[in-house]
């Protein structure tokens, strides 16, 4: 069986970044495709495979102006040629389902969400800071890429989803039905350590959608510290809100990251992610995450065991729940515990028996029974006899 594995754009480093590392390092043999893939920012497990990528590869300032050139990417997508592949899965928050296949070919598609800056522009935009050309430009060219994606919906034959919030989603947008299957948590590069210090954590890219503004504003307000890591559009801005109590550390190493996830208070998850992978990686590492109810990440954590909610994205709602966390104490052992049921091992067998469902066993073992009512292995079962809440 000839496969491919094809993924939006390898522009930046993100959970759909490293969930098409995990589907590349599954399948060795599988040919791997992207519309772009800067070198540099390729994930650890992929640096050094080869990626066939379209003519937007050679475009100028790629990876600085990659989202302007948003509207070339549809047709860049259809460039590529995977006529020869039986198999073809697809990693897709925007583009990359629209590849051409052959008409005999299985494609699937795992879908991270339907395009959130065509779909939720409102929303997805909010935070921004717009010129007049911009309001008044990027509307009708949005209608416009909706109109693409809608028809895209229709090359998959099959949807993945990496979480419920996102399979109700793809239902909304395409009237698709979608399996879910969560995303893969490395939880062997974390170790949970015995030492605590005194900061809290924000570990994402600078986005607006991200609510990141959220966190530095509760942080100030109650003289908490703050880390933040990551890097993005929205850097500039985030600075300029920033009290003393919060320091931007940019983009780190994997084990600096590893070294401040095991080290902090706790997360802090302020926007609706359509899954979100850091909760369960800061879980393996023992530390909880205080998260706003919504998104993938009201599937994740179990309020008082893994994490605090706040129901409201105000910086007074994220405060109060900070105090409401410090009050309590955590359990390293059941977080951690909790993390391993979104191991990358039950990926593999959730994904291996998914495409053997669909007709596209790719190893003996994927030949058992797929059962799309067997739940993803998660912490709740062992929750019996756990108190809810451990006083300080």
């Amino acid at each position: 069986m000839q496969i491919a594995v094809v993924h939006d754009y390898f522009t930046q480093m993100g959970g759909a970044e490293r969930v098409a590392e995990e589907l590349a390092r599954m399948l060795p043999s599988a040919s791997l495709y992207s519309t772009v893939a800067m070198p540099h920012l390729m994930p650890p497990g992929l640096v050094g495979r080869r990626v066939e990528t379209s003519w937007m590869q050679h475009l100028p300032s790629m990876q600085r102006y990659y989202r302007l050139y948003f509207l070339l990417y549809p047709l860049a997508v259809r460039s590529l040629d995977l006529s020869r592949y039986d198999l073809v899965i697809s990693s897709s928050s925007g583009y990359a389902k629209g590849v051409r296949t052959n008409r005999h070919a299985i494609h699937v598609c795992y879908c991270h969400t339907p395009m959130r800056w065509a779909w939720s522009f409102a929303s997805y935009s909010s935070q921004e800071t717009q010129g007049a050309a911009r309001r008044l430009l990027l509307p009708p060219m949005m209608r416009a890429l909706r109109k693409w994606d809608e028809r895209a919906s229709h090359y998959p034959d099959h949807f993945v989803a990496n979480s419920k919030t996102v399979a109700a989603r793809i239902q909304r947008a395409y009237g698709r039905t979608a399996e879910v299957i969560h995303p893969p948590i490395d939880v062997n590069r974390f170790t949970p350590s015995t030492e605590q210090e005194d900061y809290y954590l924000v570990l994402a890219r600078l986005i607006s959608y991200k609510r990141i503004d959220l966190a530095i504003e509760a942080c100030s307000r109650l003289g908490r510290r703050l880390l933040v890591i990551g890097d993005g559009p929205d850097r500039d801005r985030l600075k300029a809100k920033a009290g003393p109590t919060v320091q931007f550390l940019s983009r780190l190493s994997d084990a600096e990251v590893e070294h401040y996830a095991a080290r902090c208070r706790a997360l802090l998850f302020p926007g609706e992610e359509d899954f979100g992978m850091a909760p369960l990686e800061l879980a393996a590492a023992g530390r909880p995450t205080i998260a706003y109810r919504a998104g993938g990440a009201a599937e994740t954590i179990i309020d008082g065991i893994t994490g605090i909610f706040f129901d409201r994205q105000e910086a007074s709602d994220l405060a109060e729940a900070m105090l409401r966390f410090e009050r309590q104490e955590w359990s390293a052992k059941l977080l951690r515990s909790h993390a391993e049921g979104f191991g990358i091992d039950v990926f593999q067998a959730r994904f291996r028996q998914f495409l053997a469902h669909v007709g596209a066993p790719i190893d003996q073992d994927a030949a058992e029974p797929f059962s799309a009512a067997a739940p993803i292995q998660t912490f709740e079962p062992k929750l019996a006899g756990v108190p809810n809440r451990v006083p300080a």
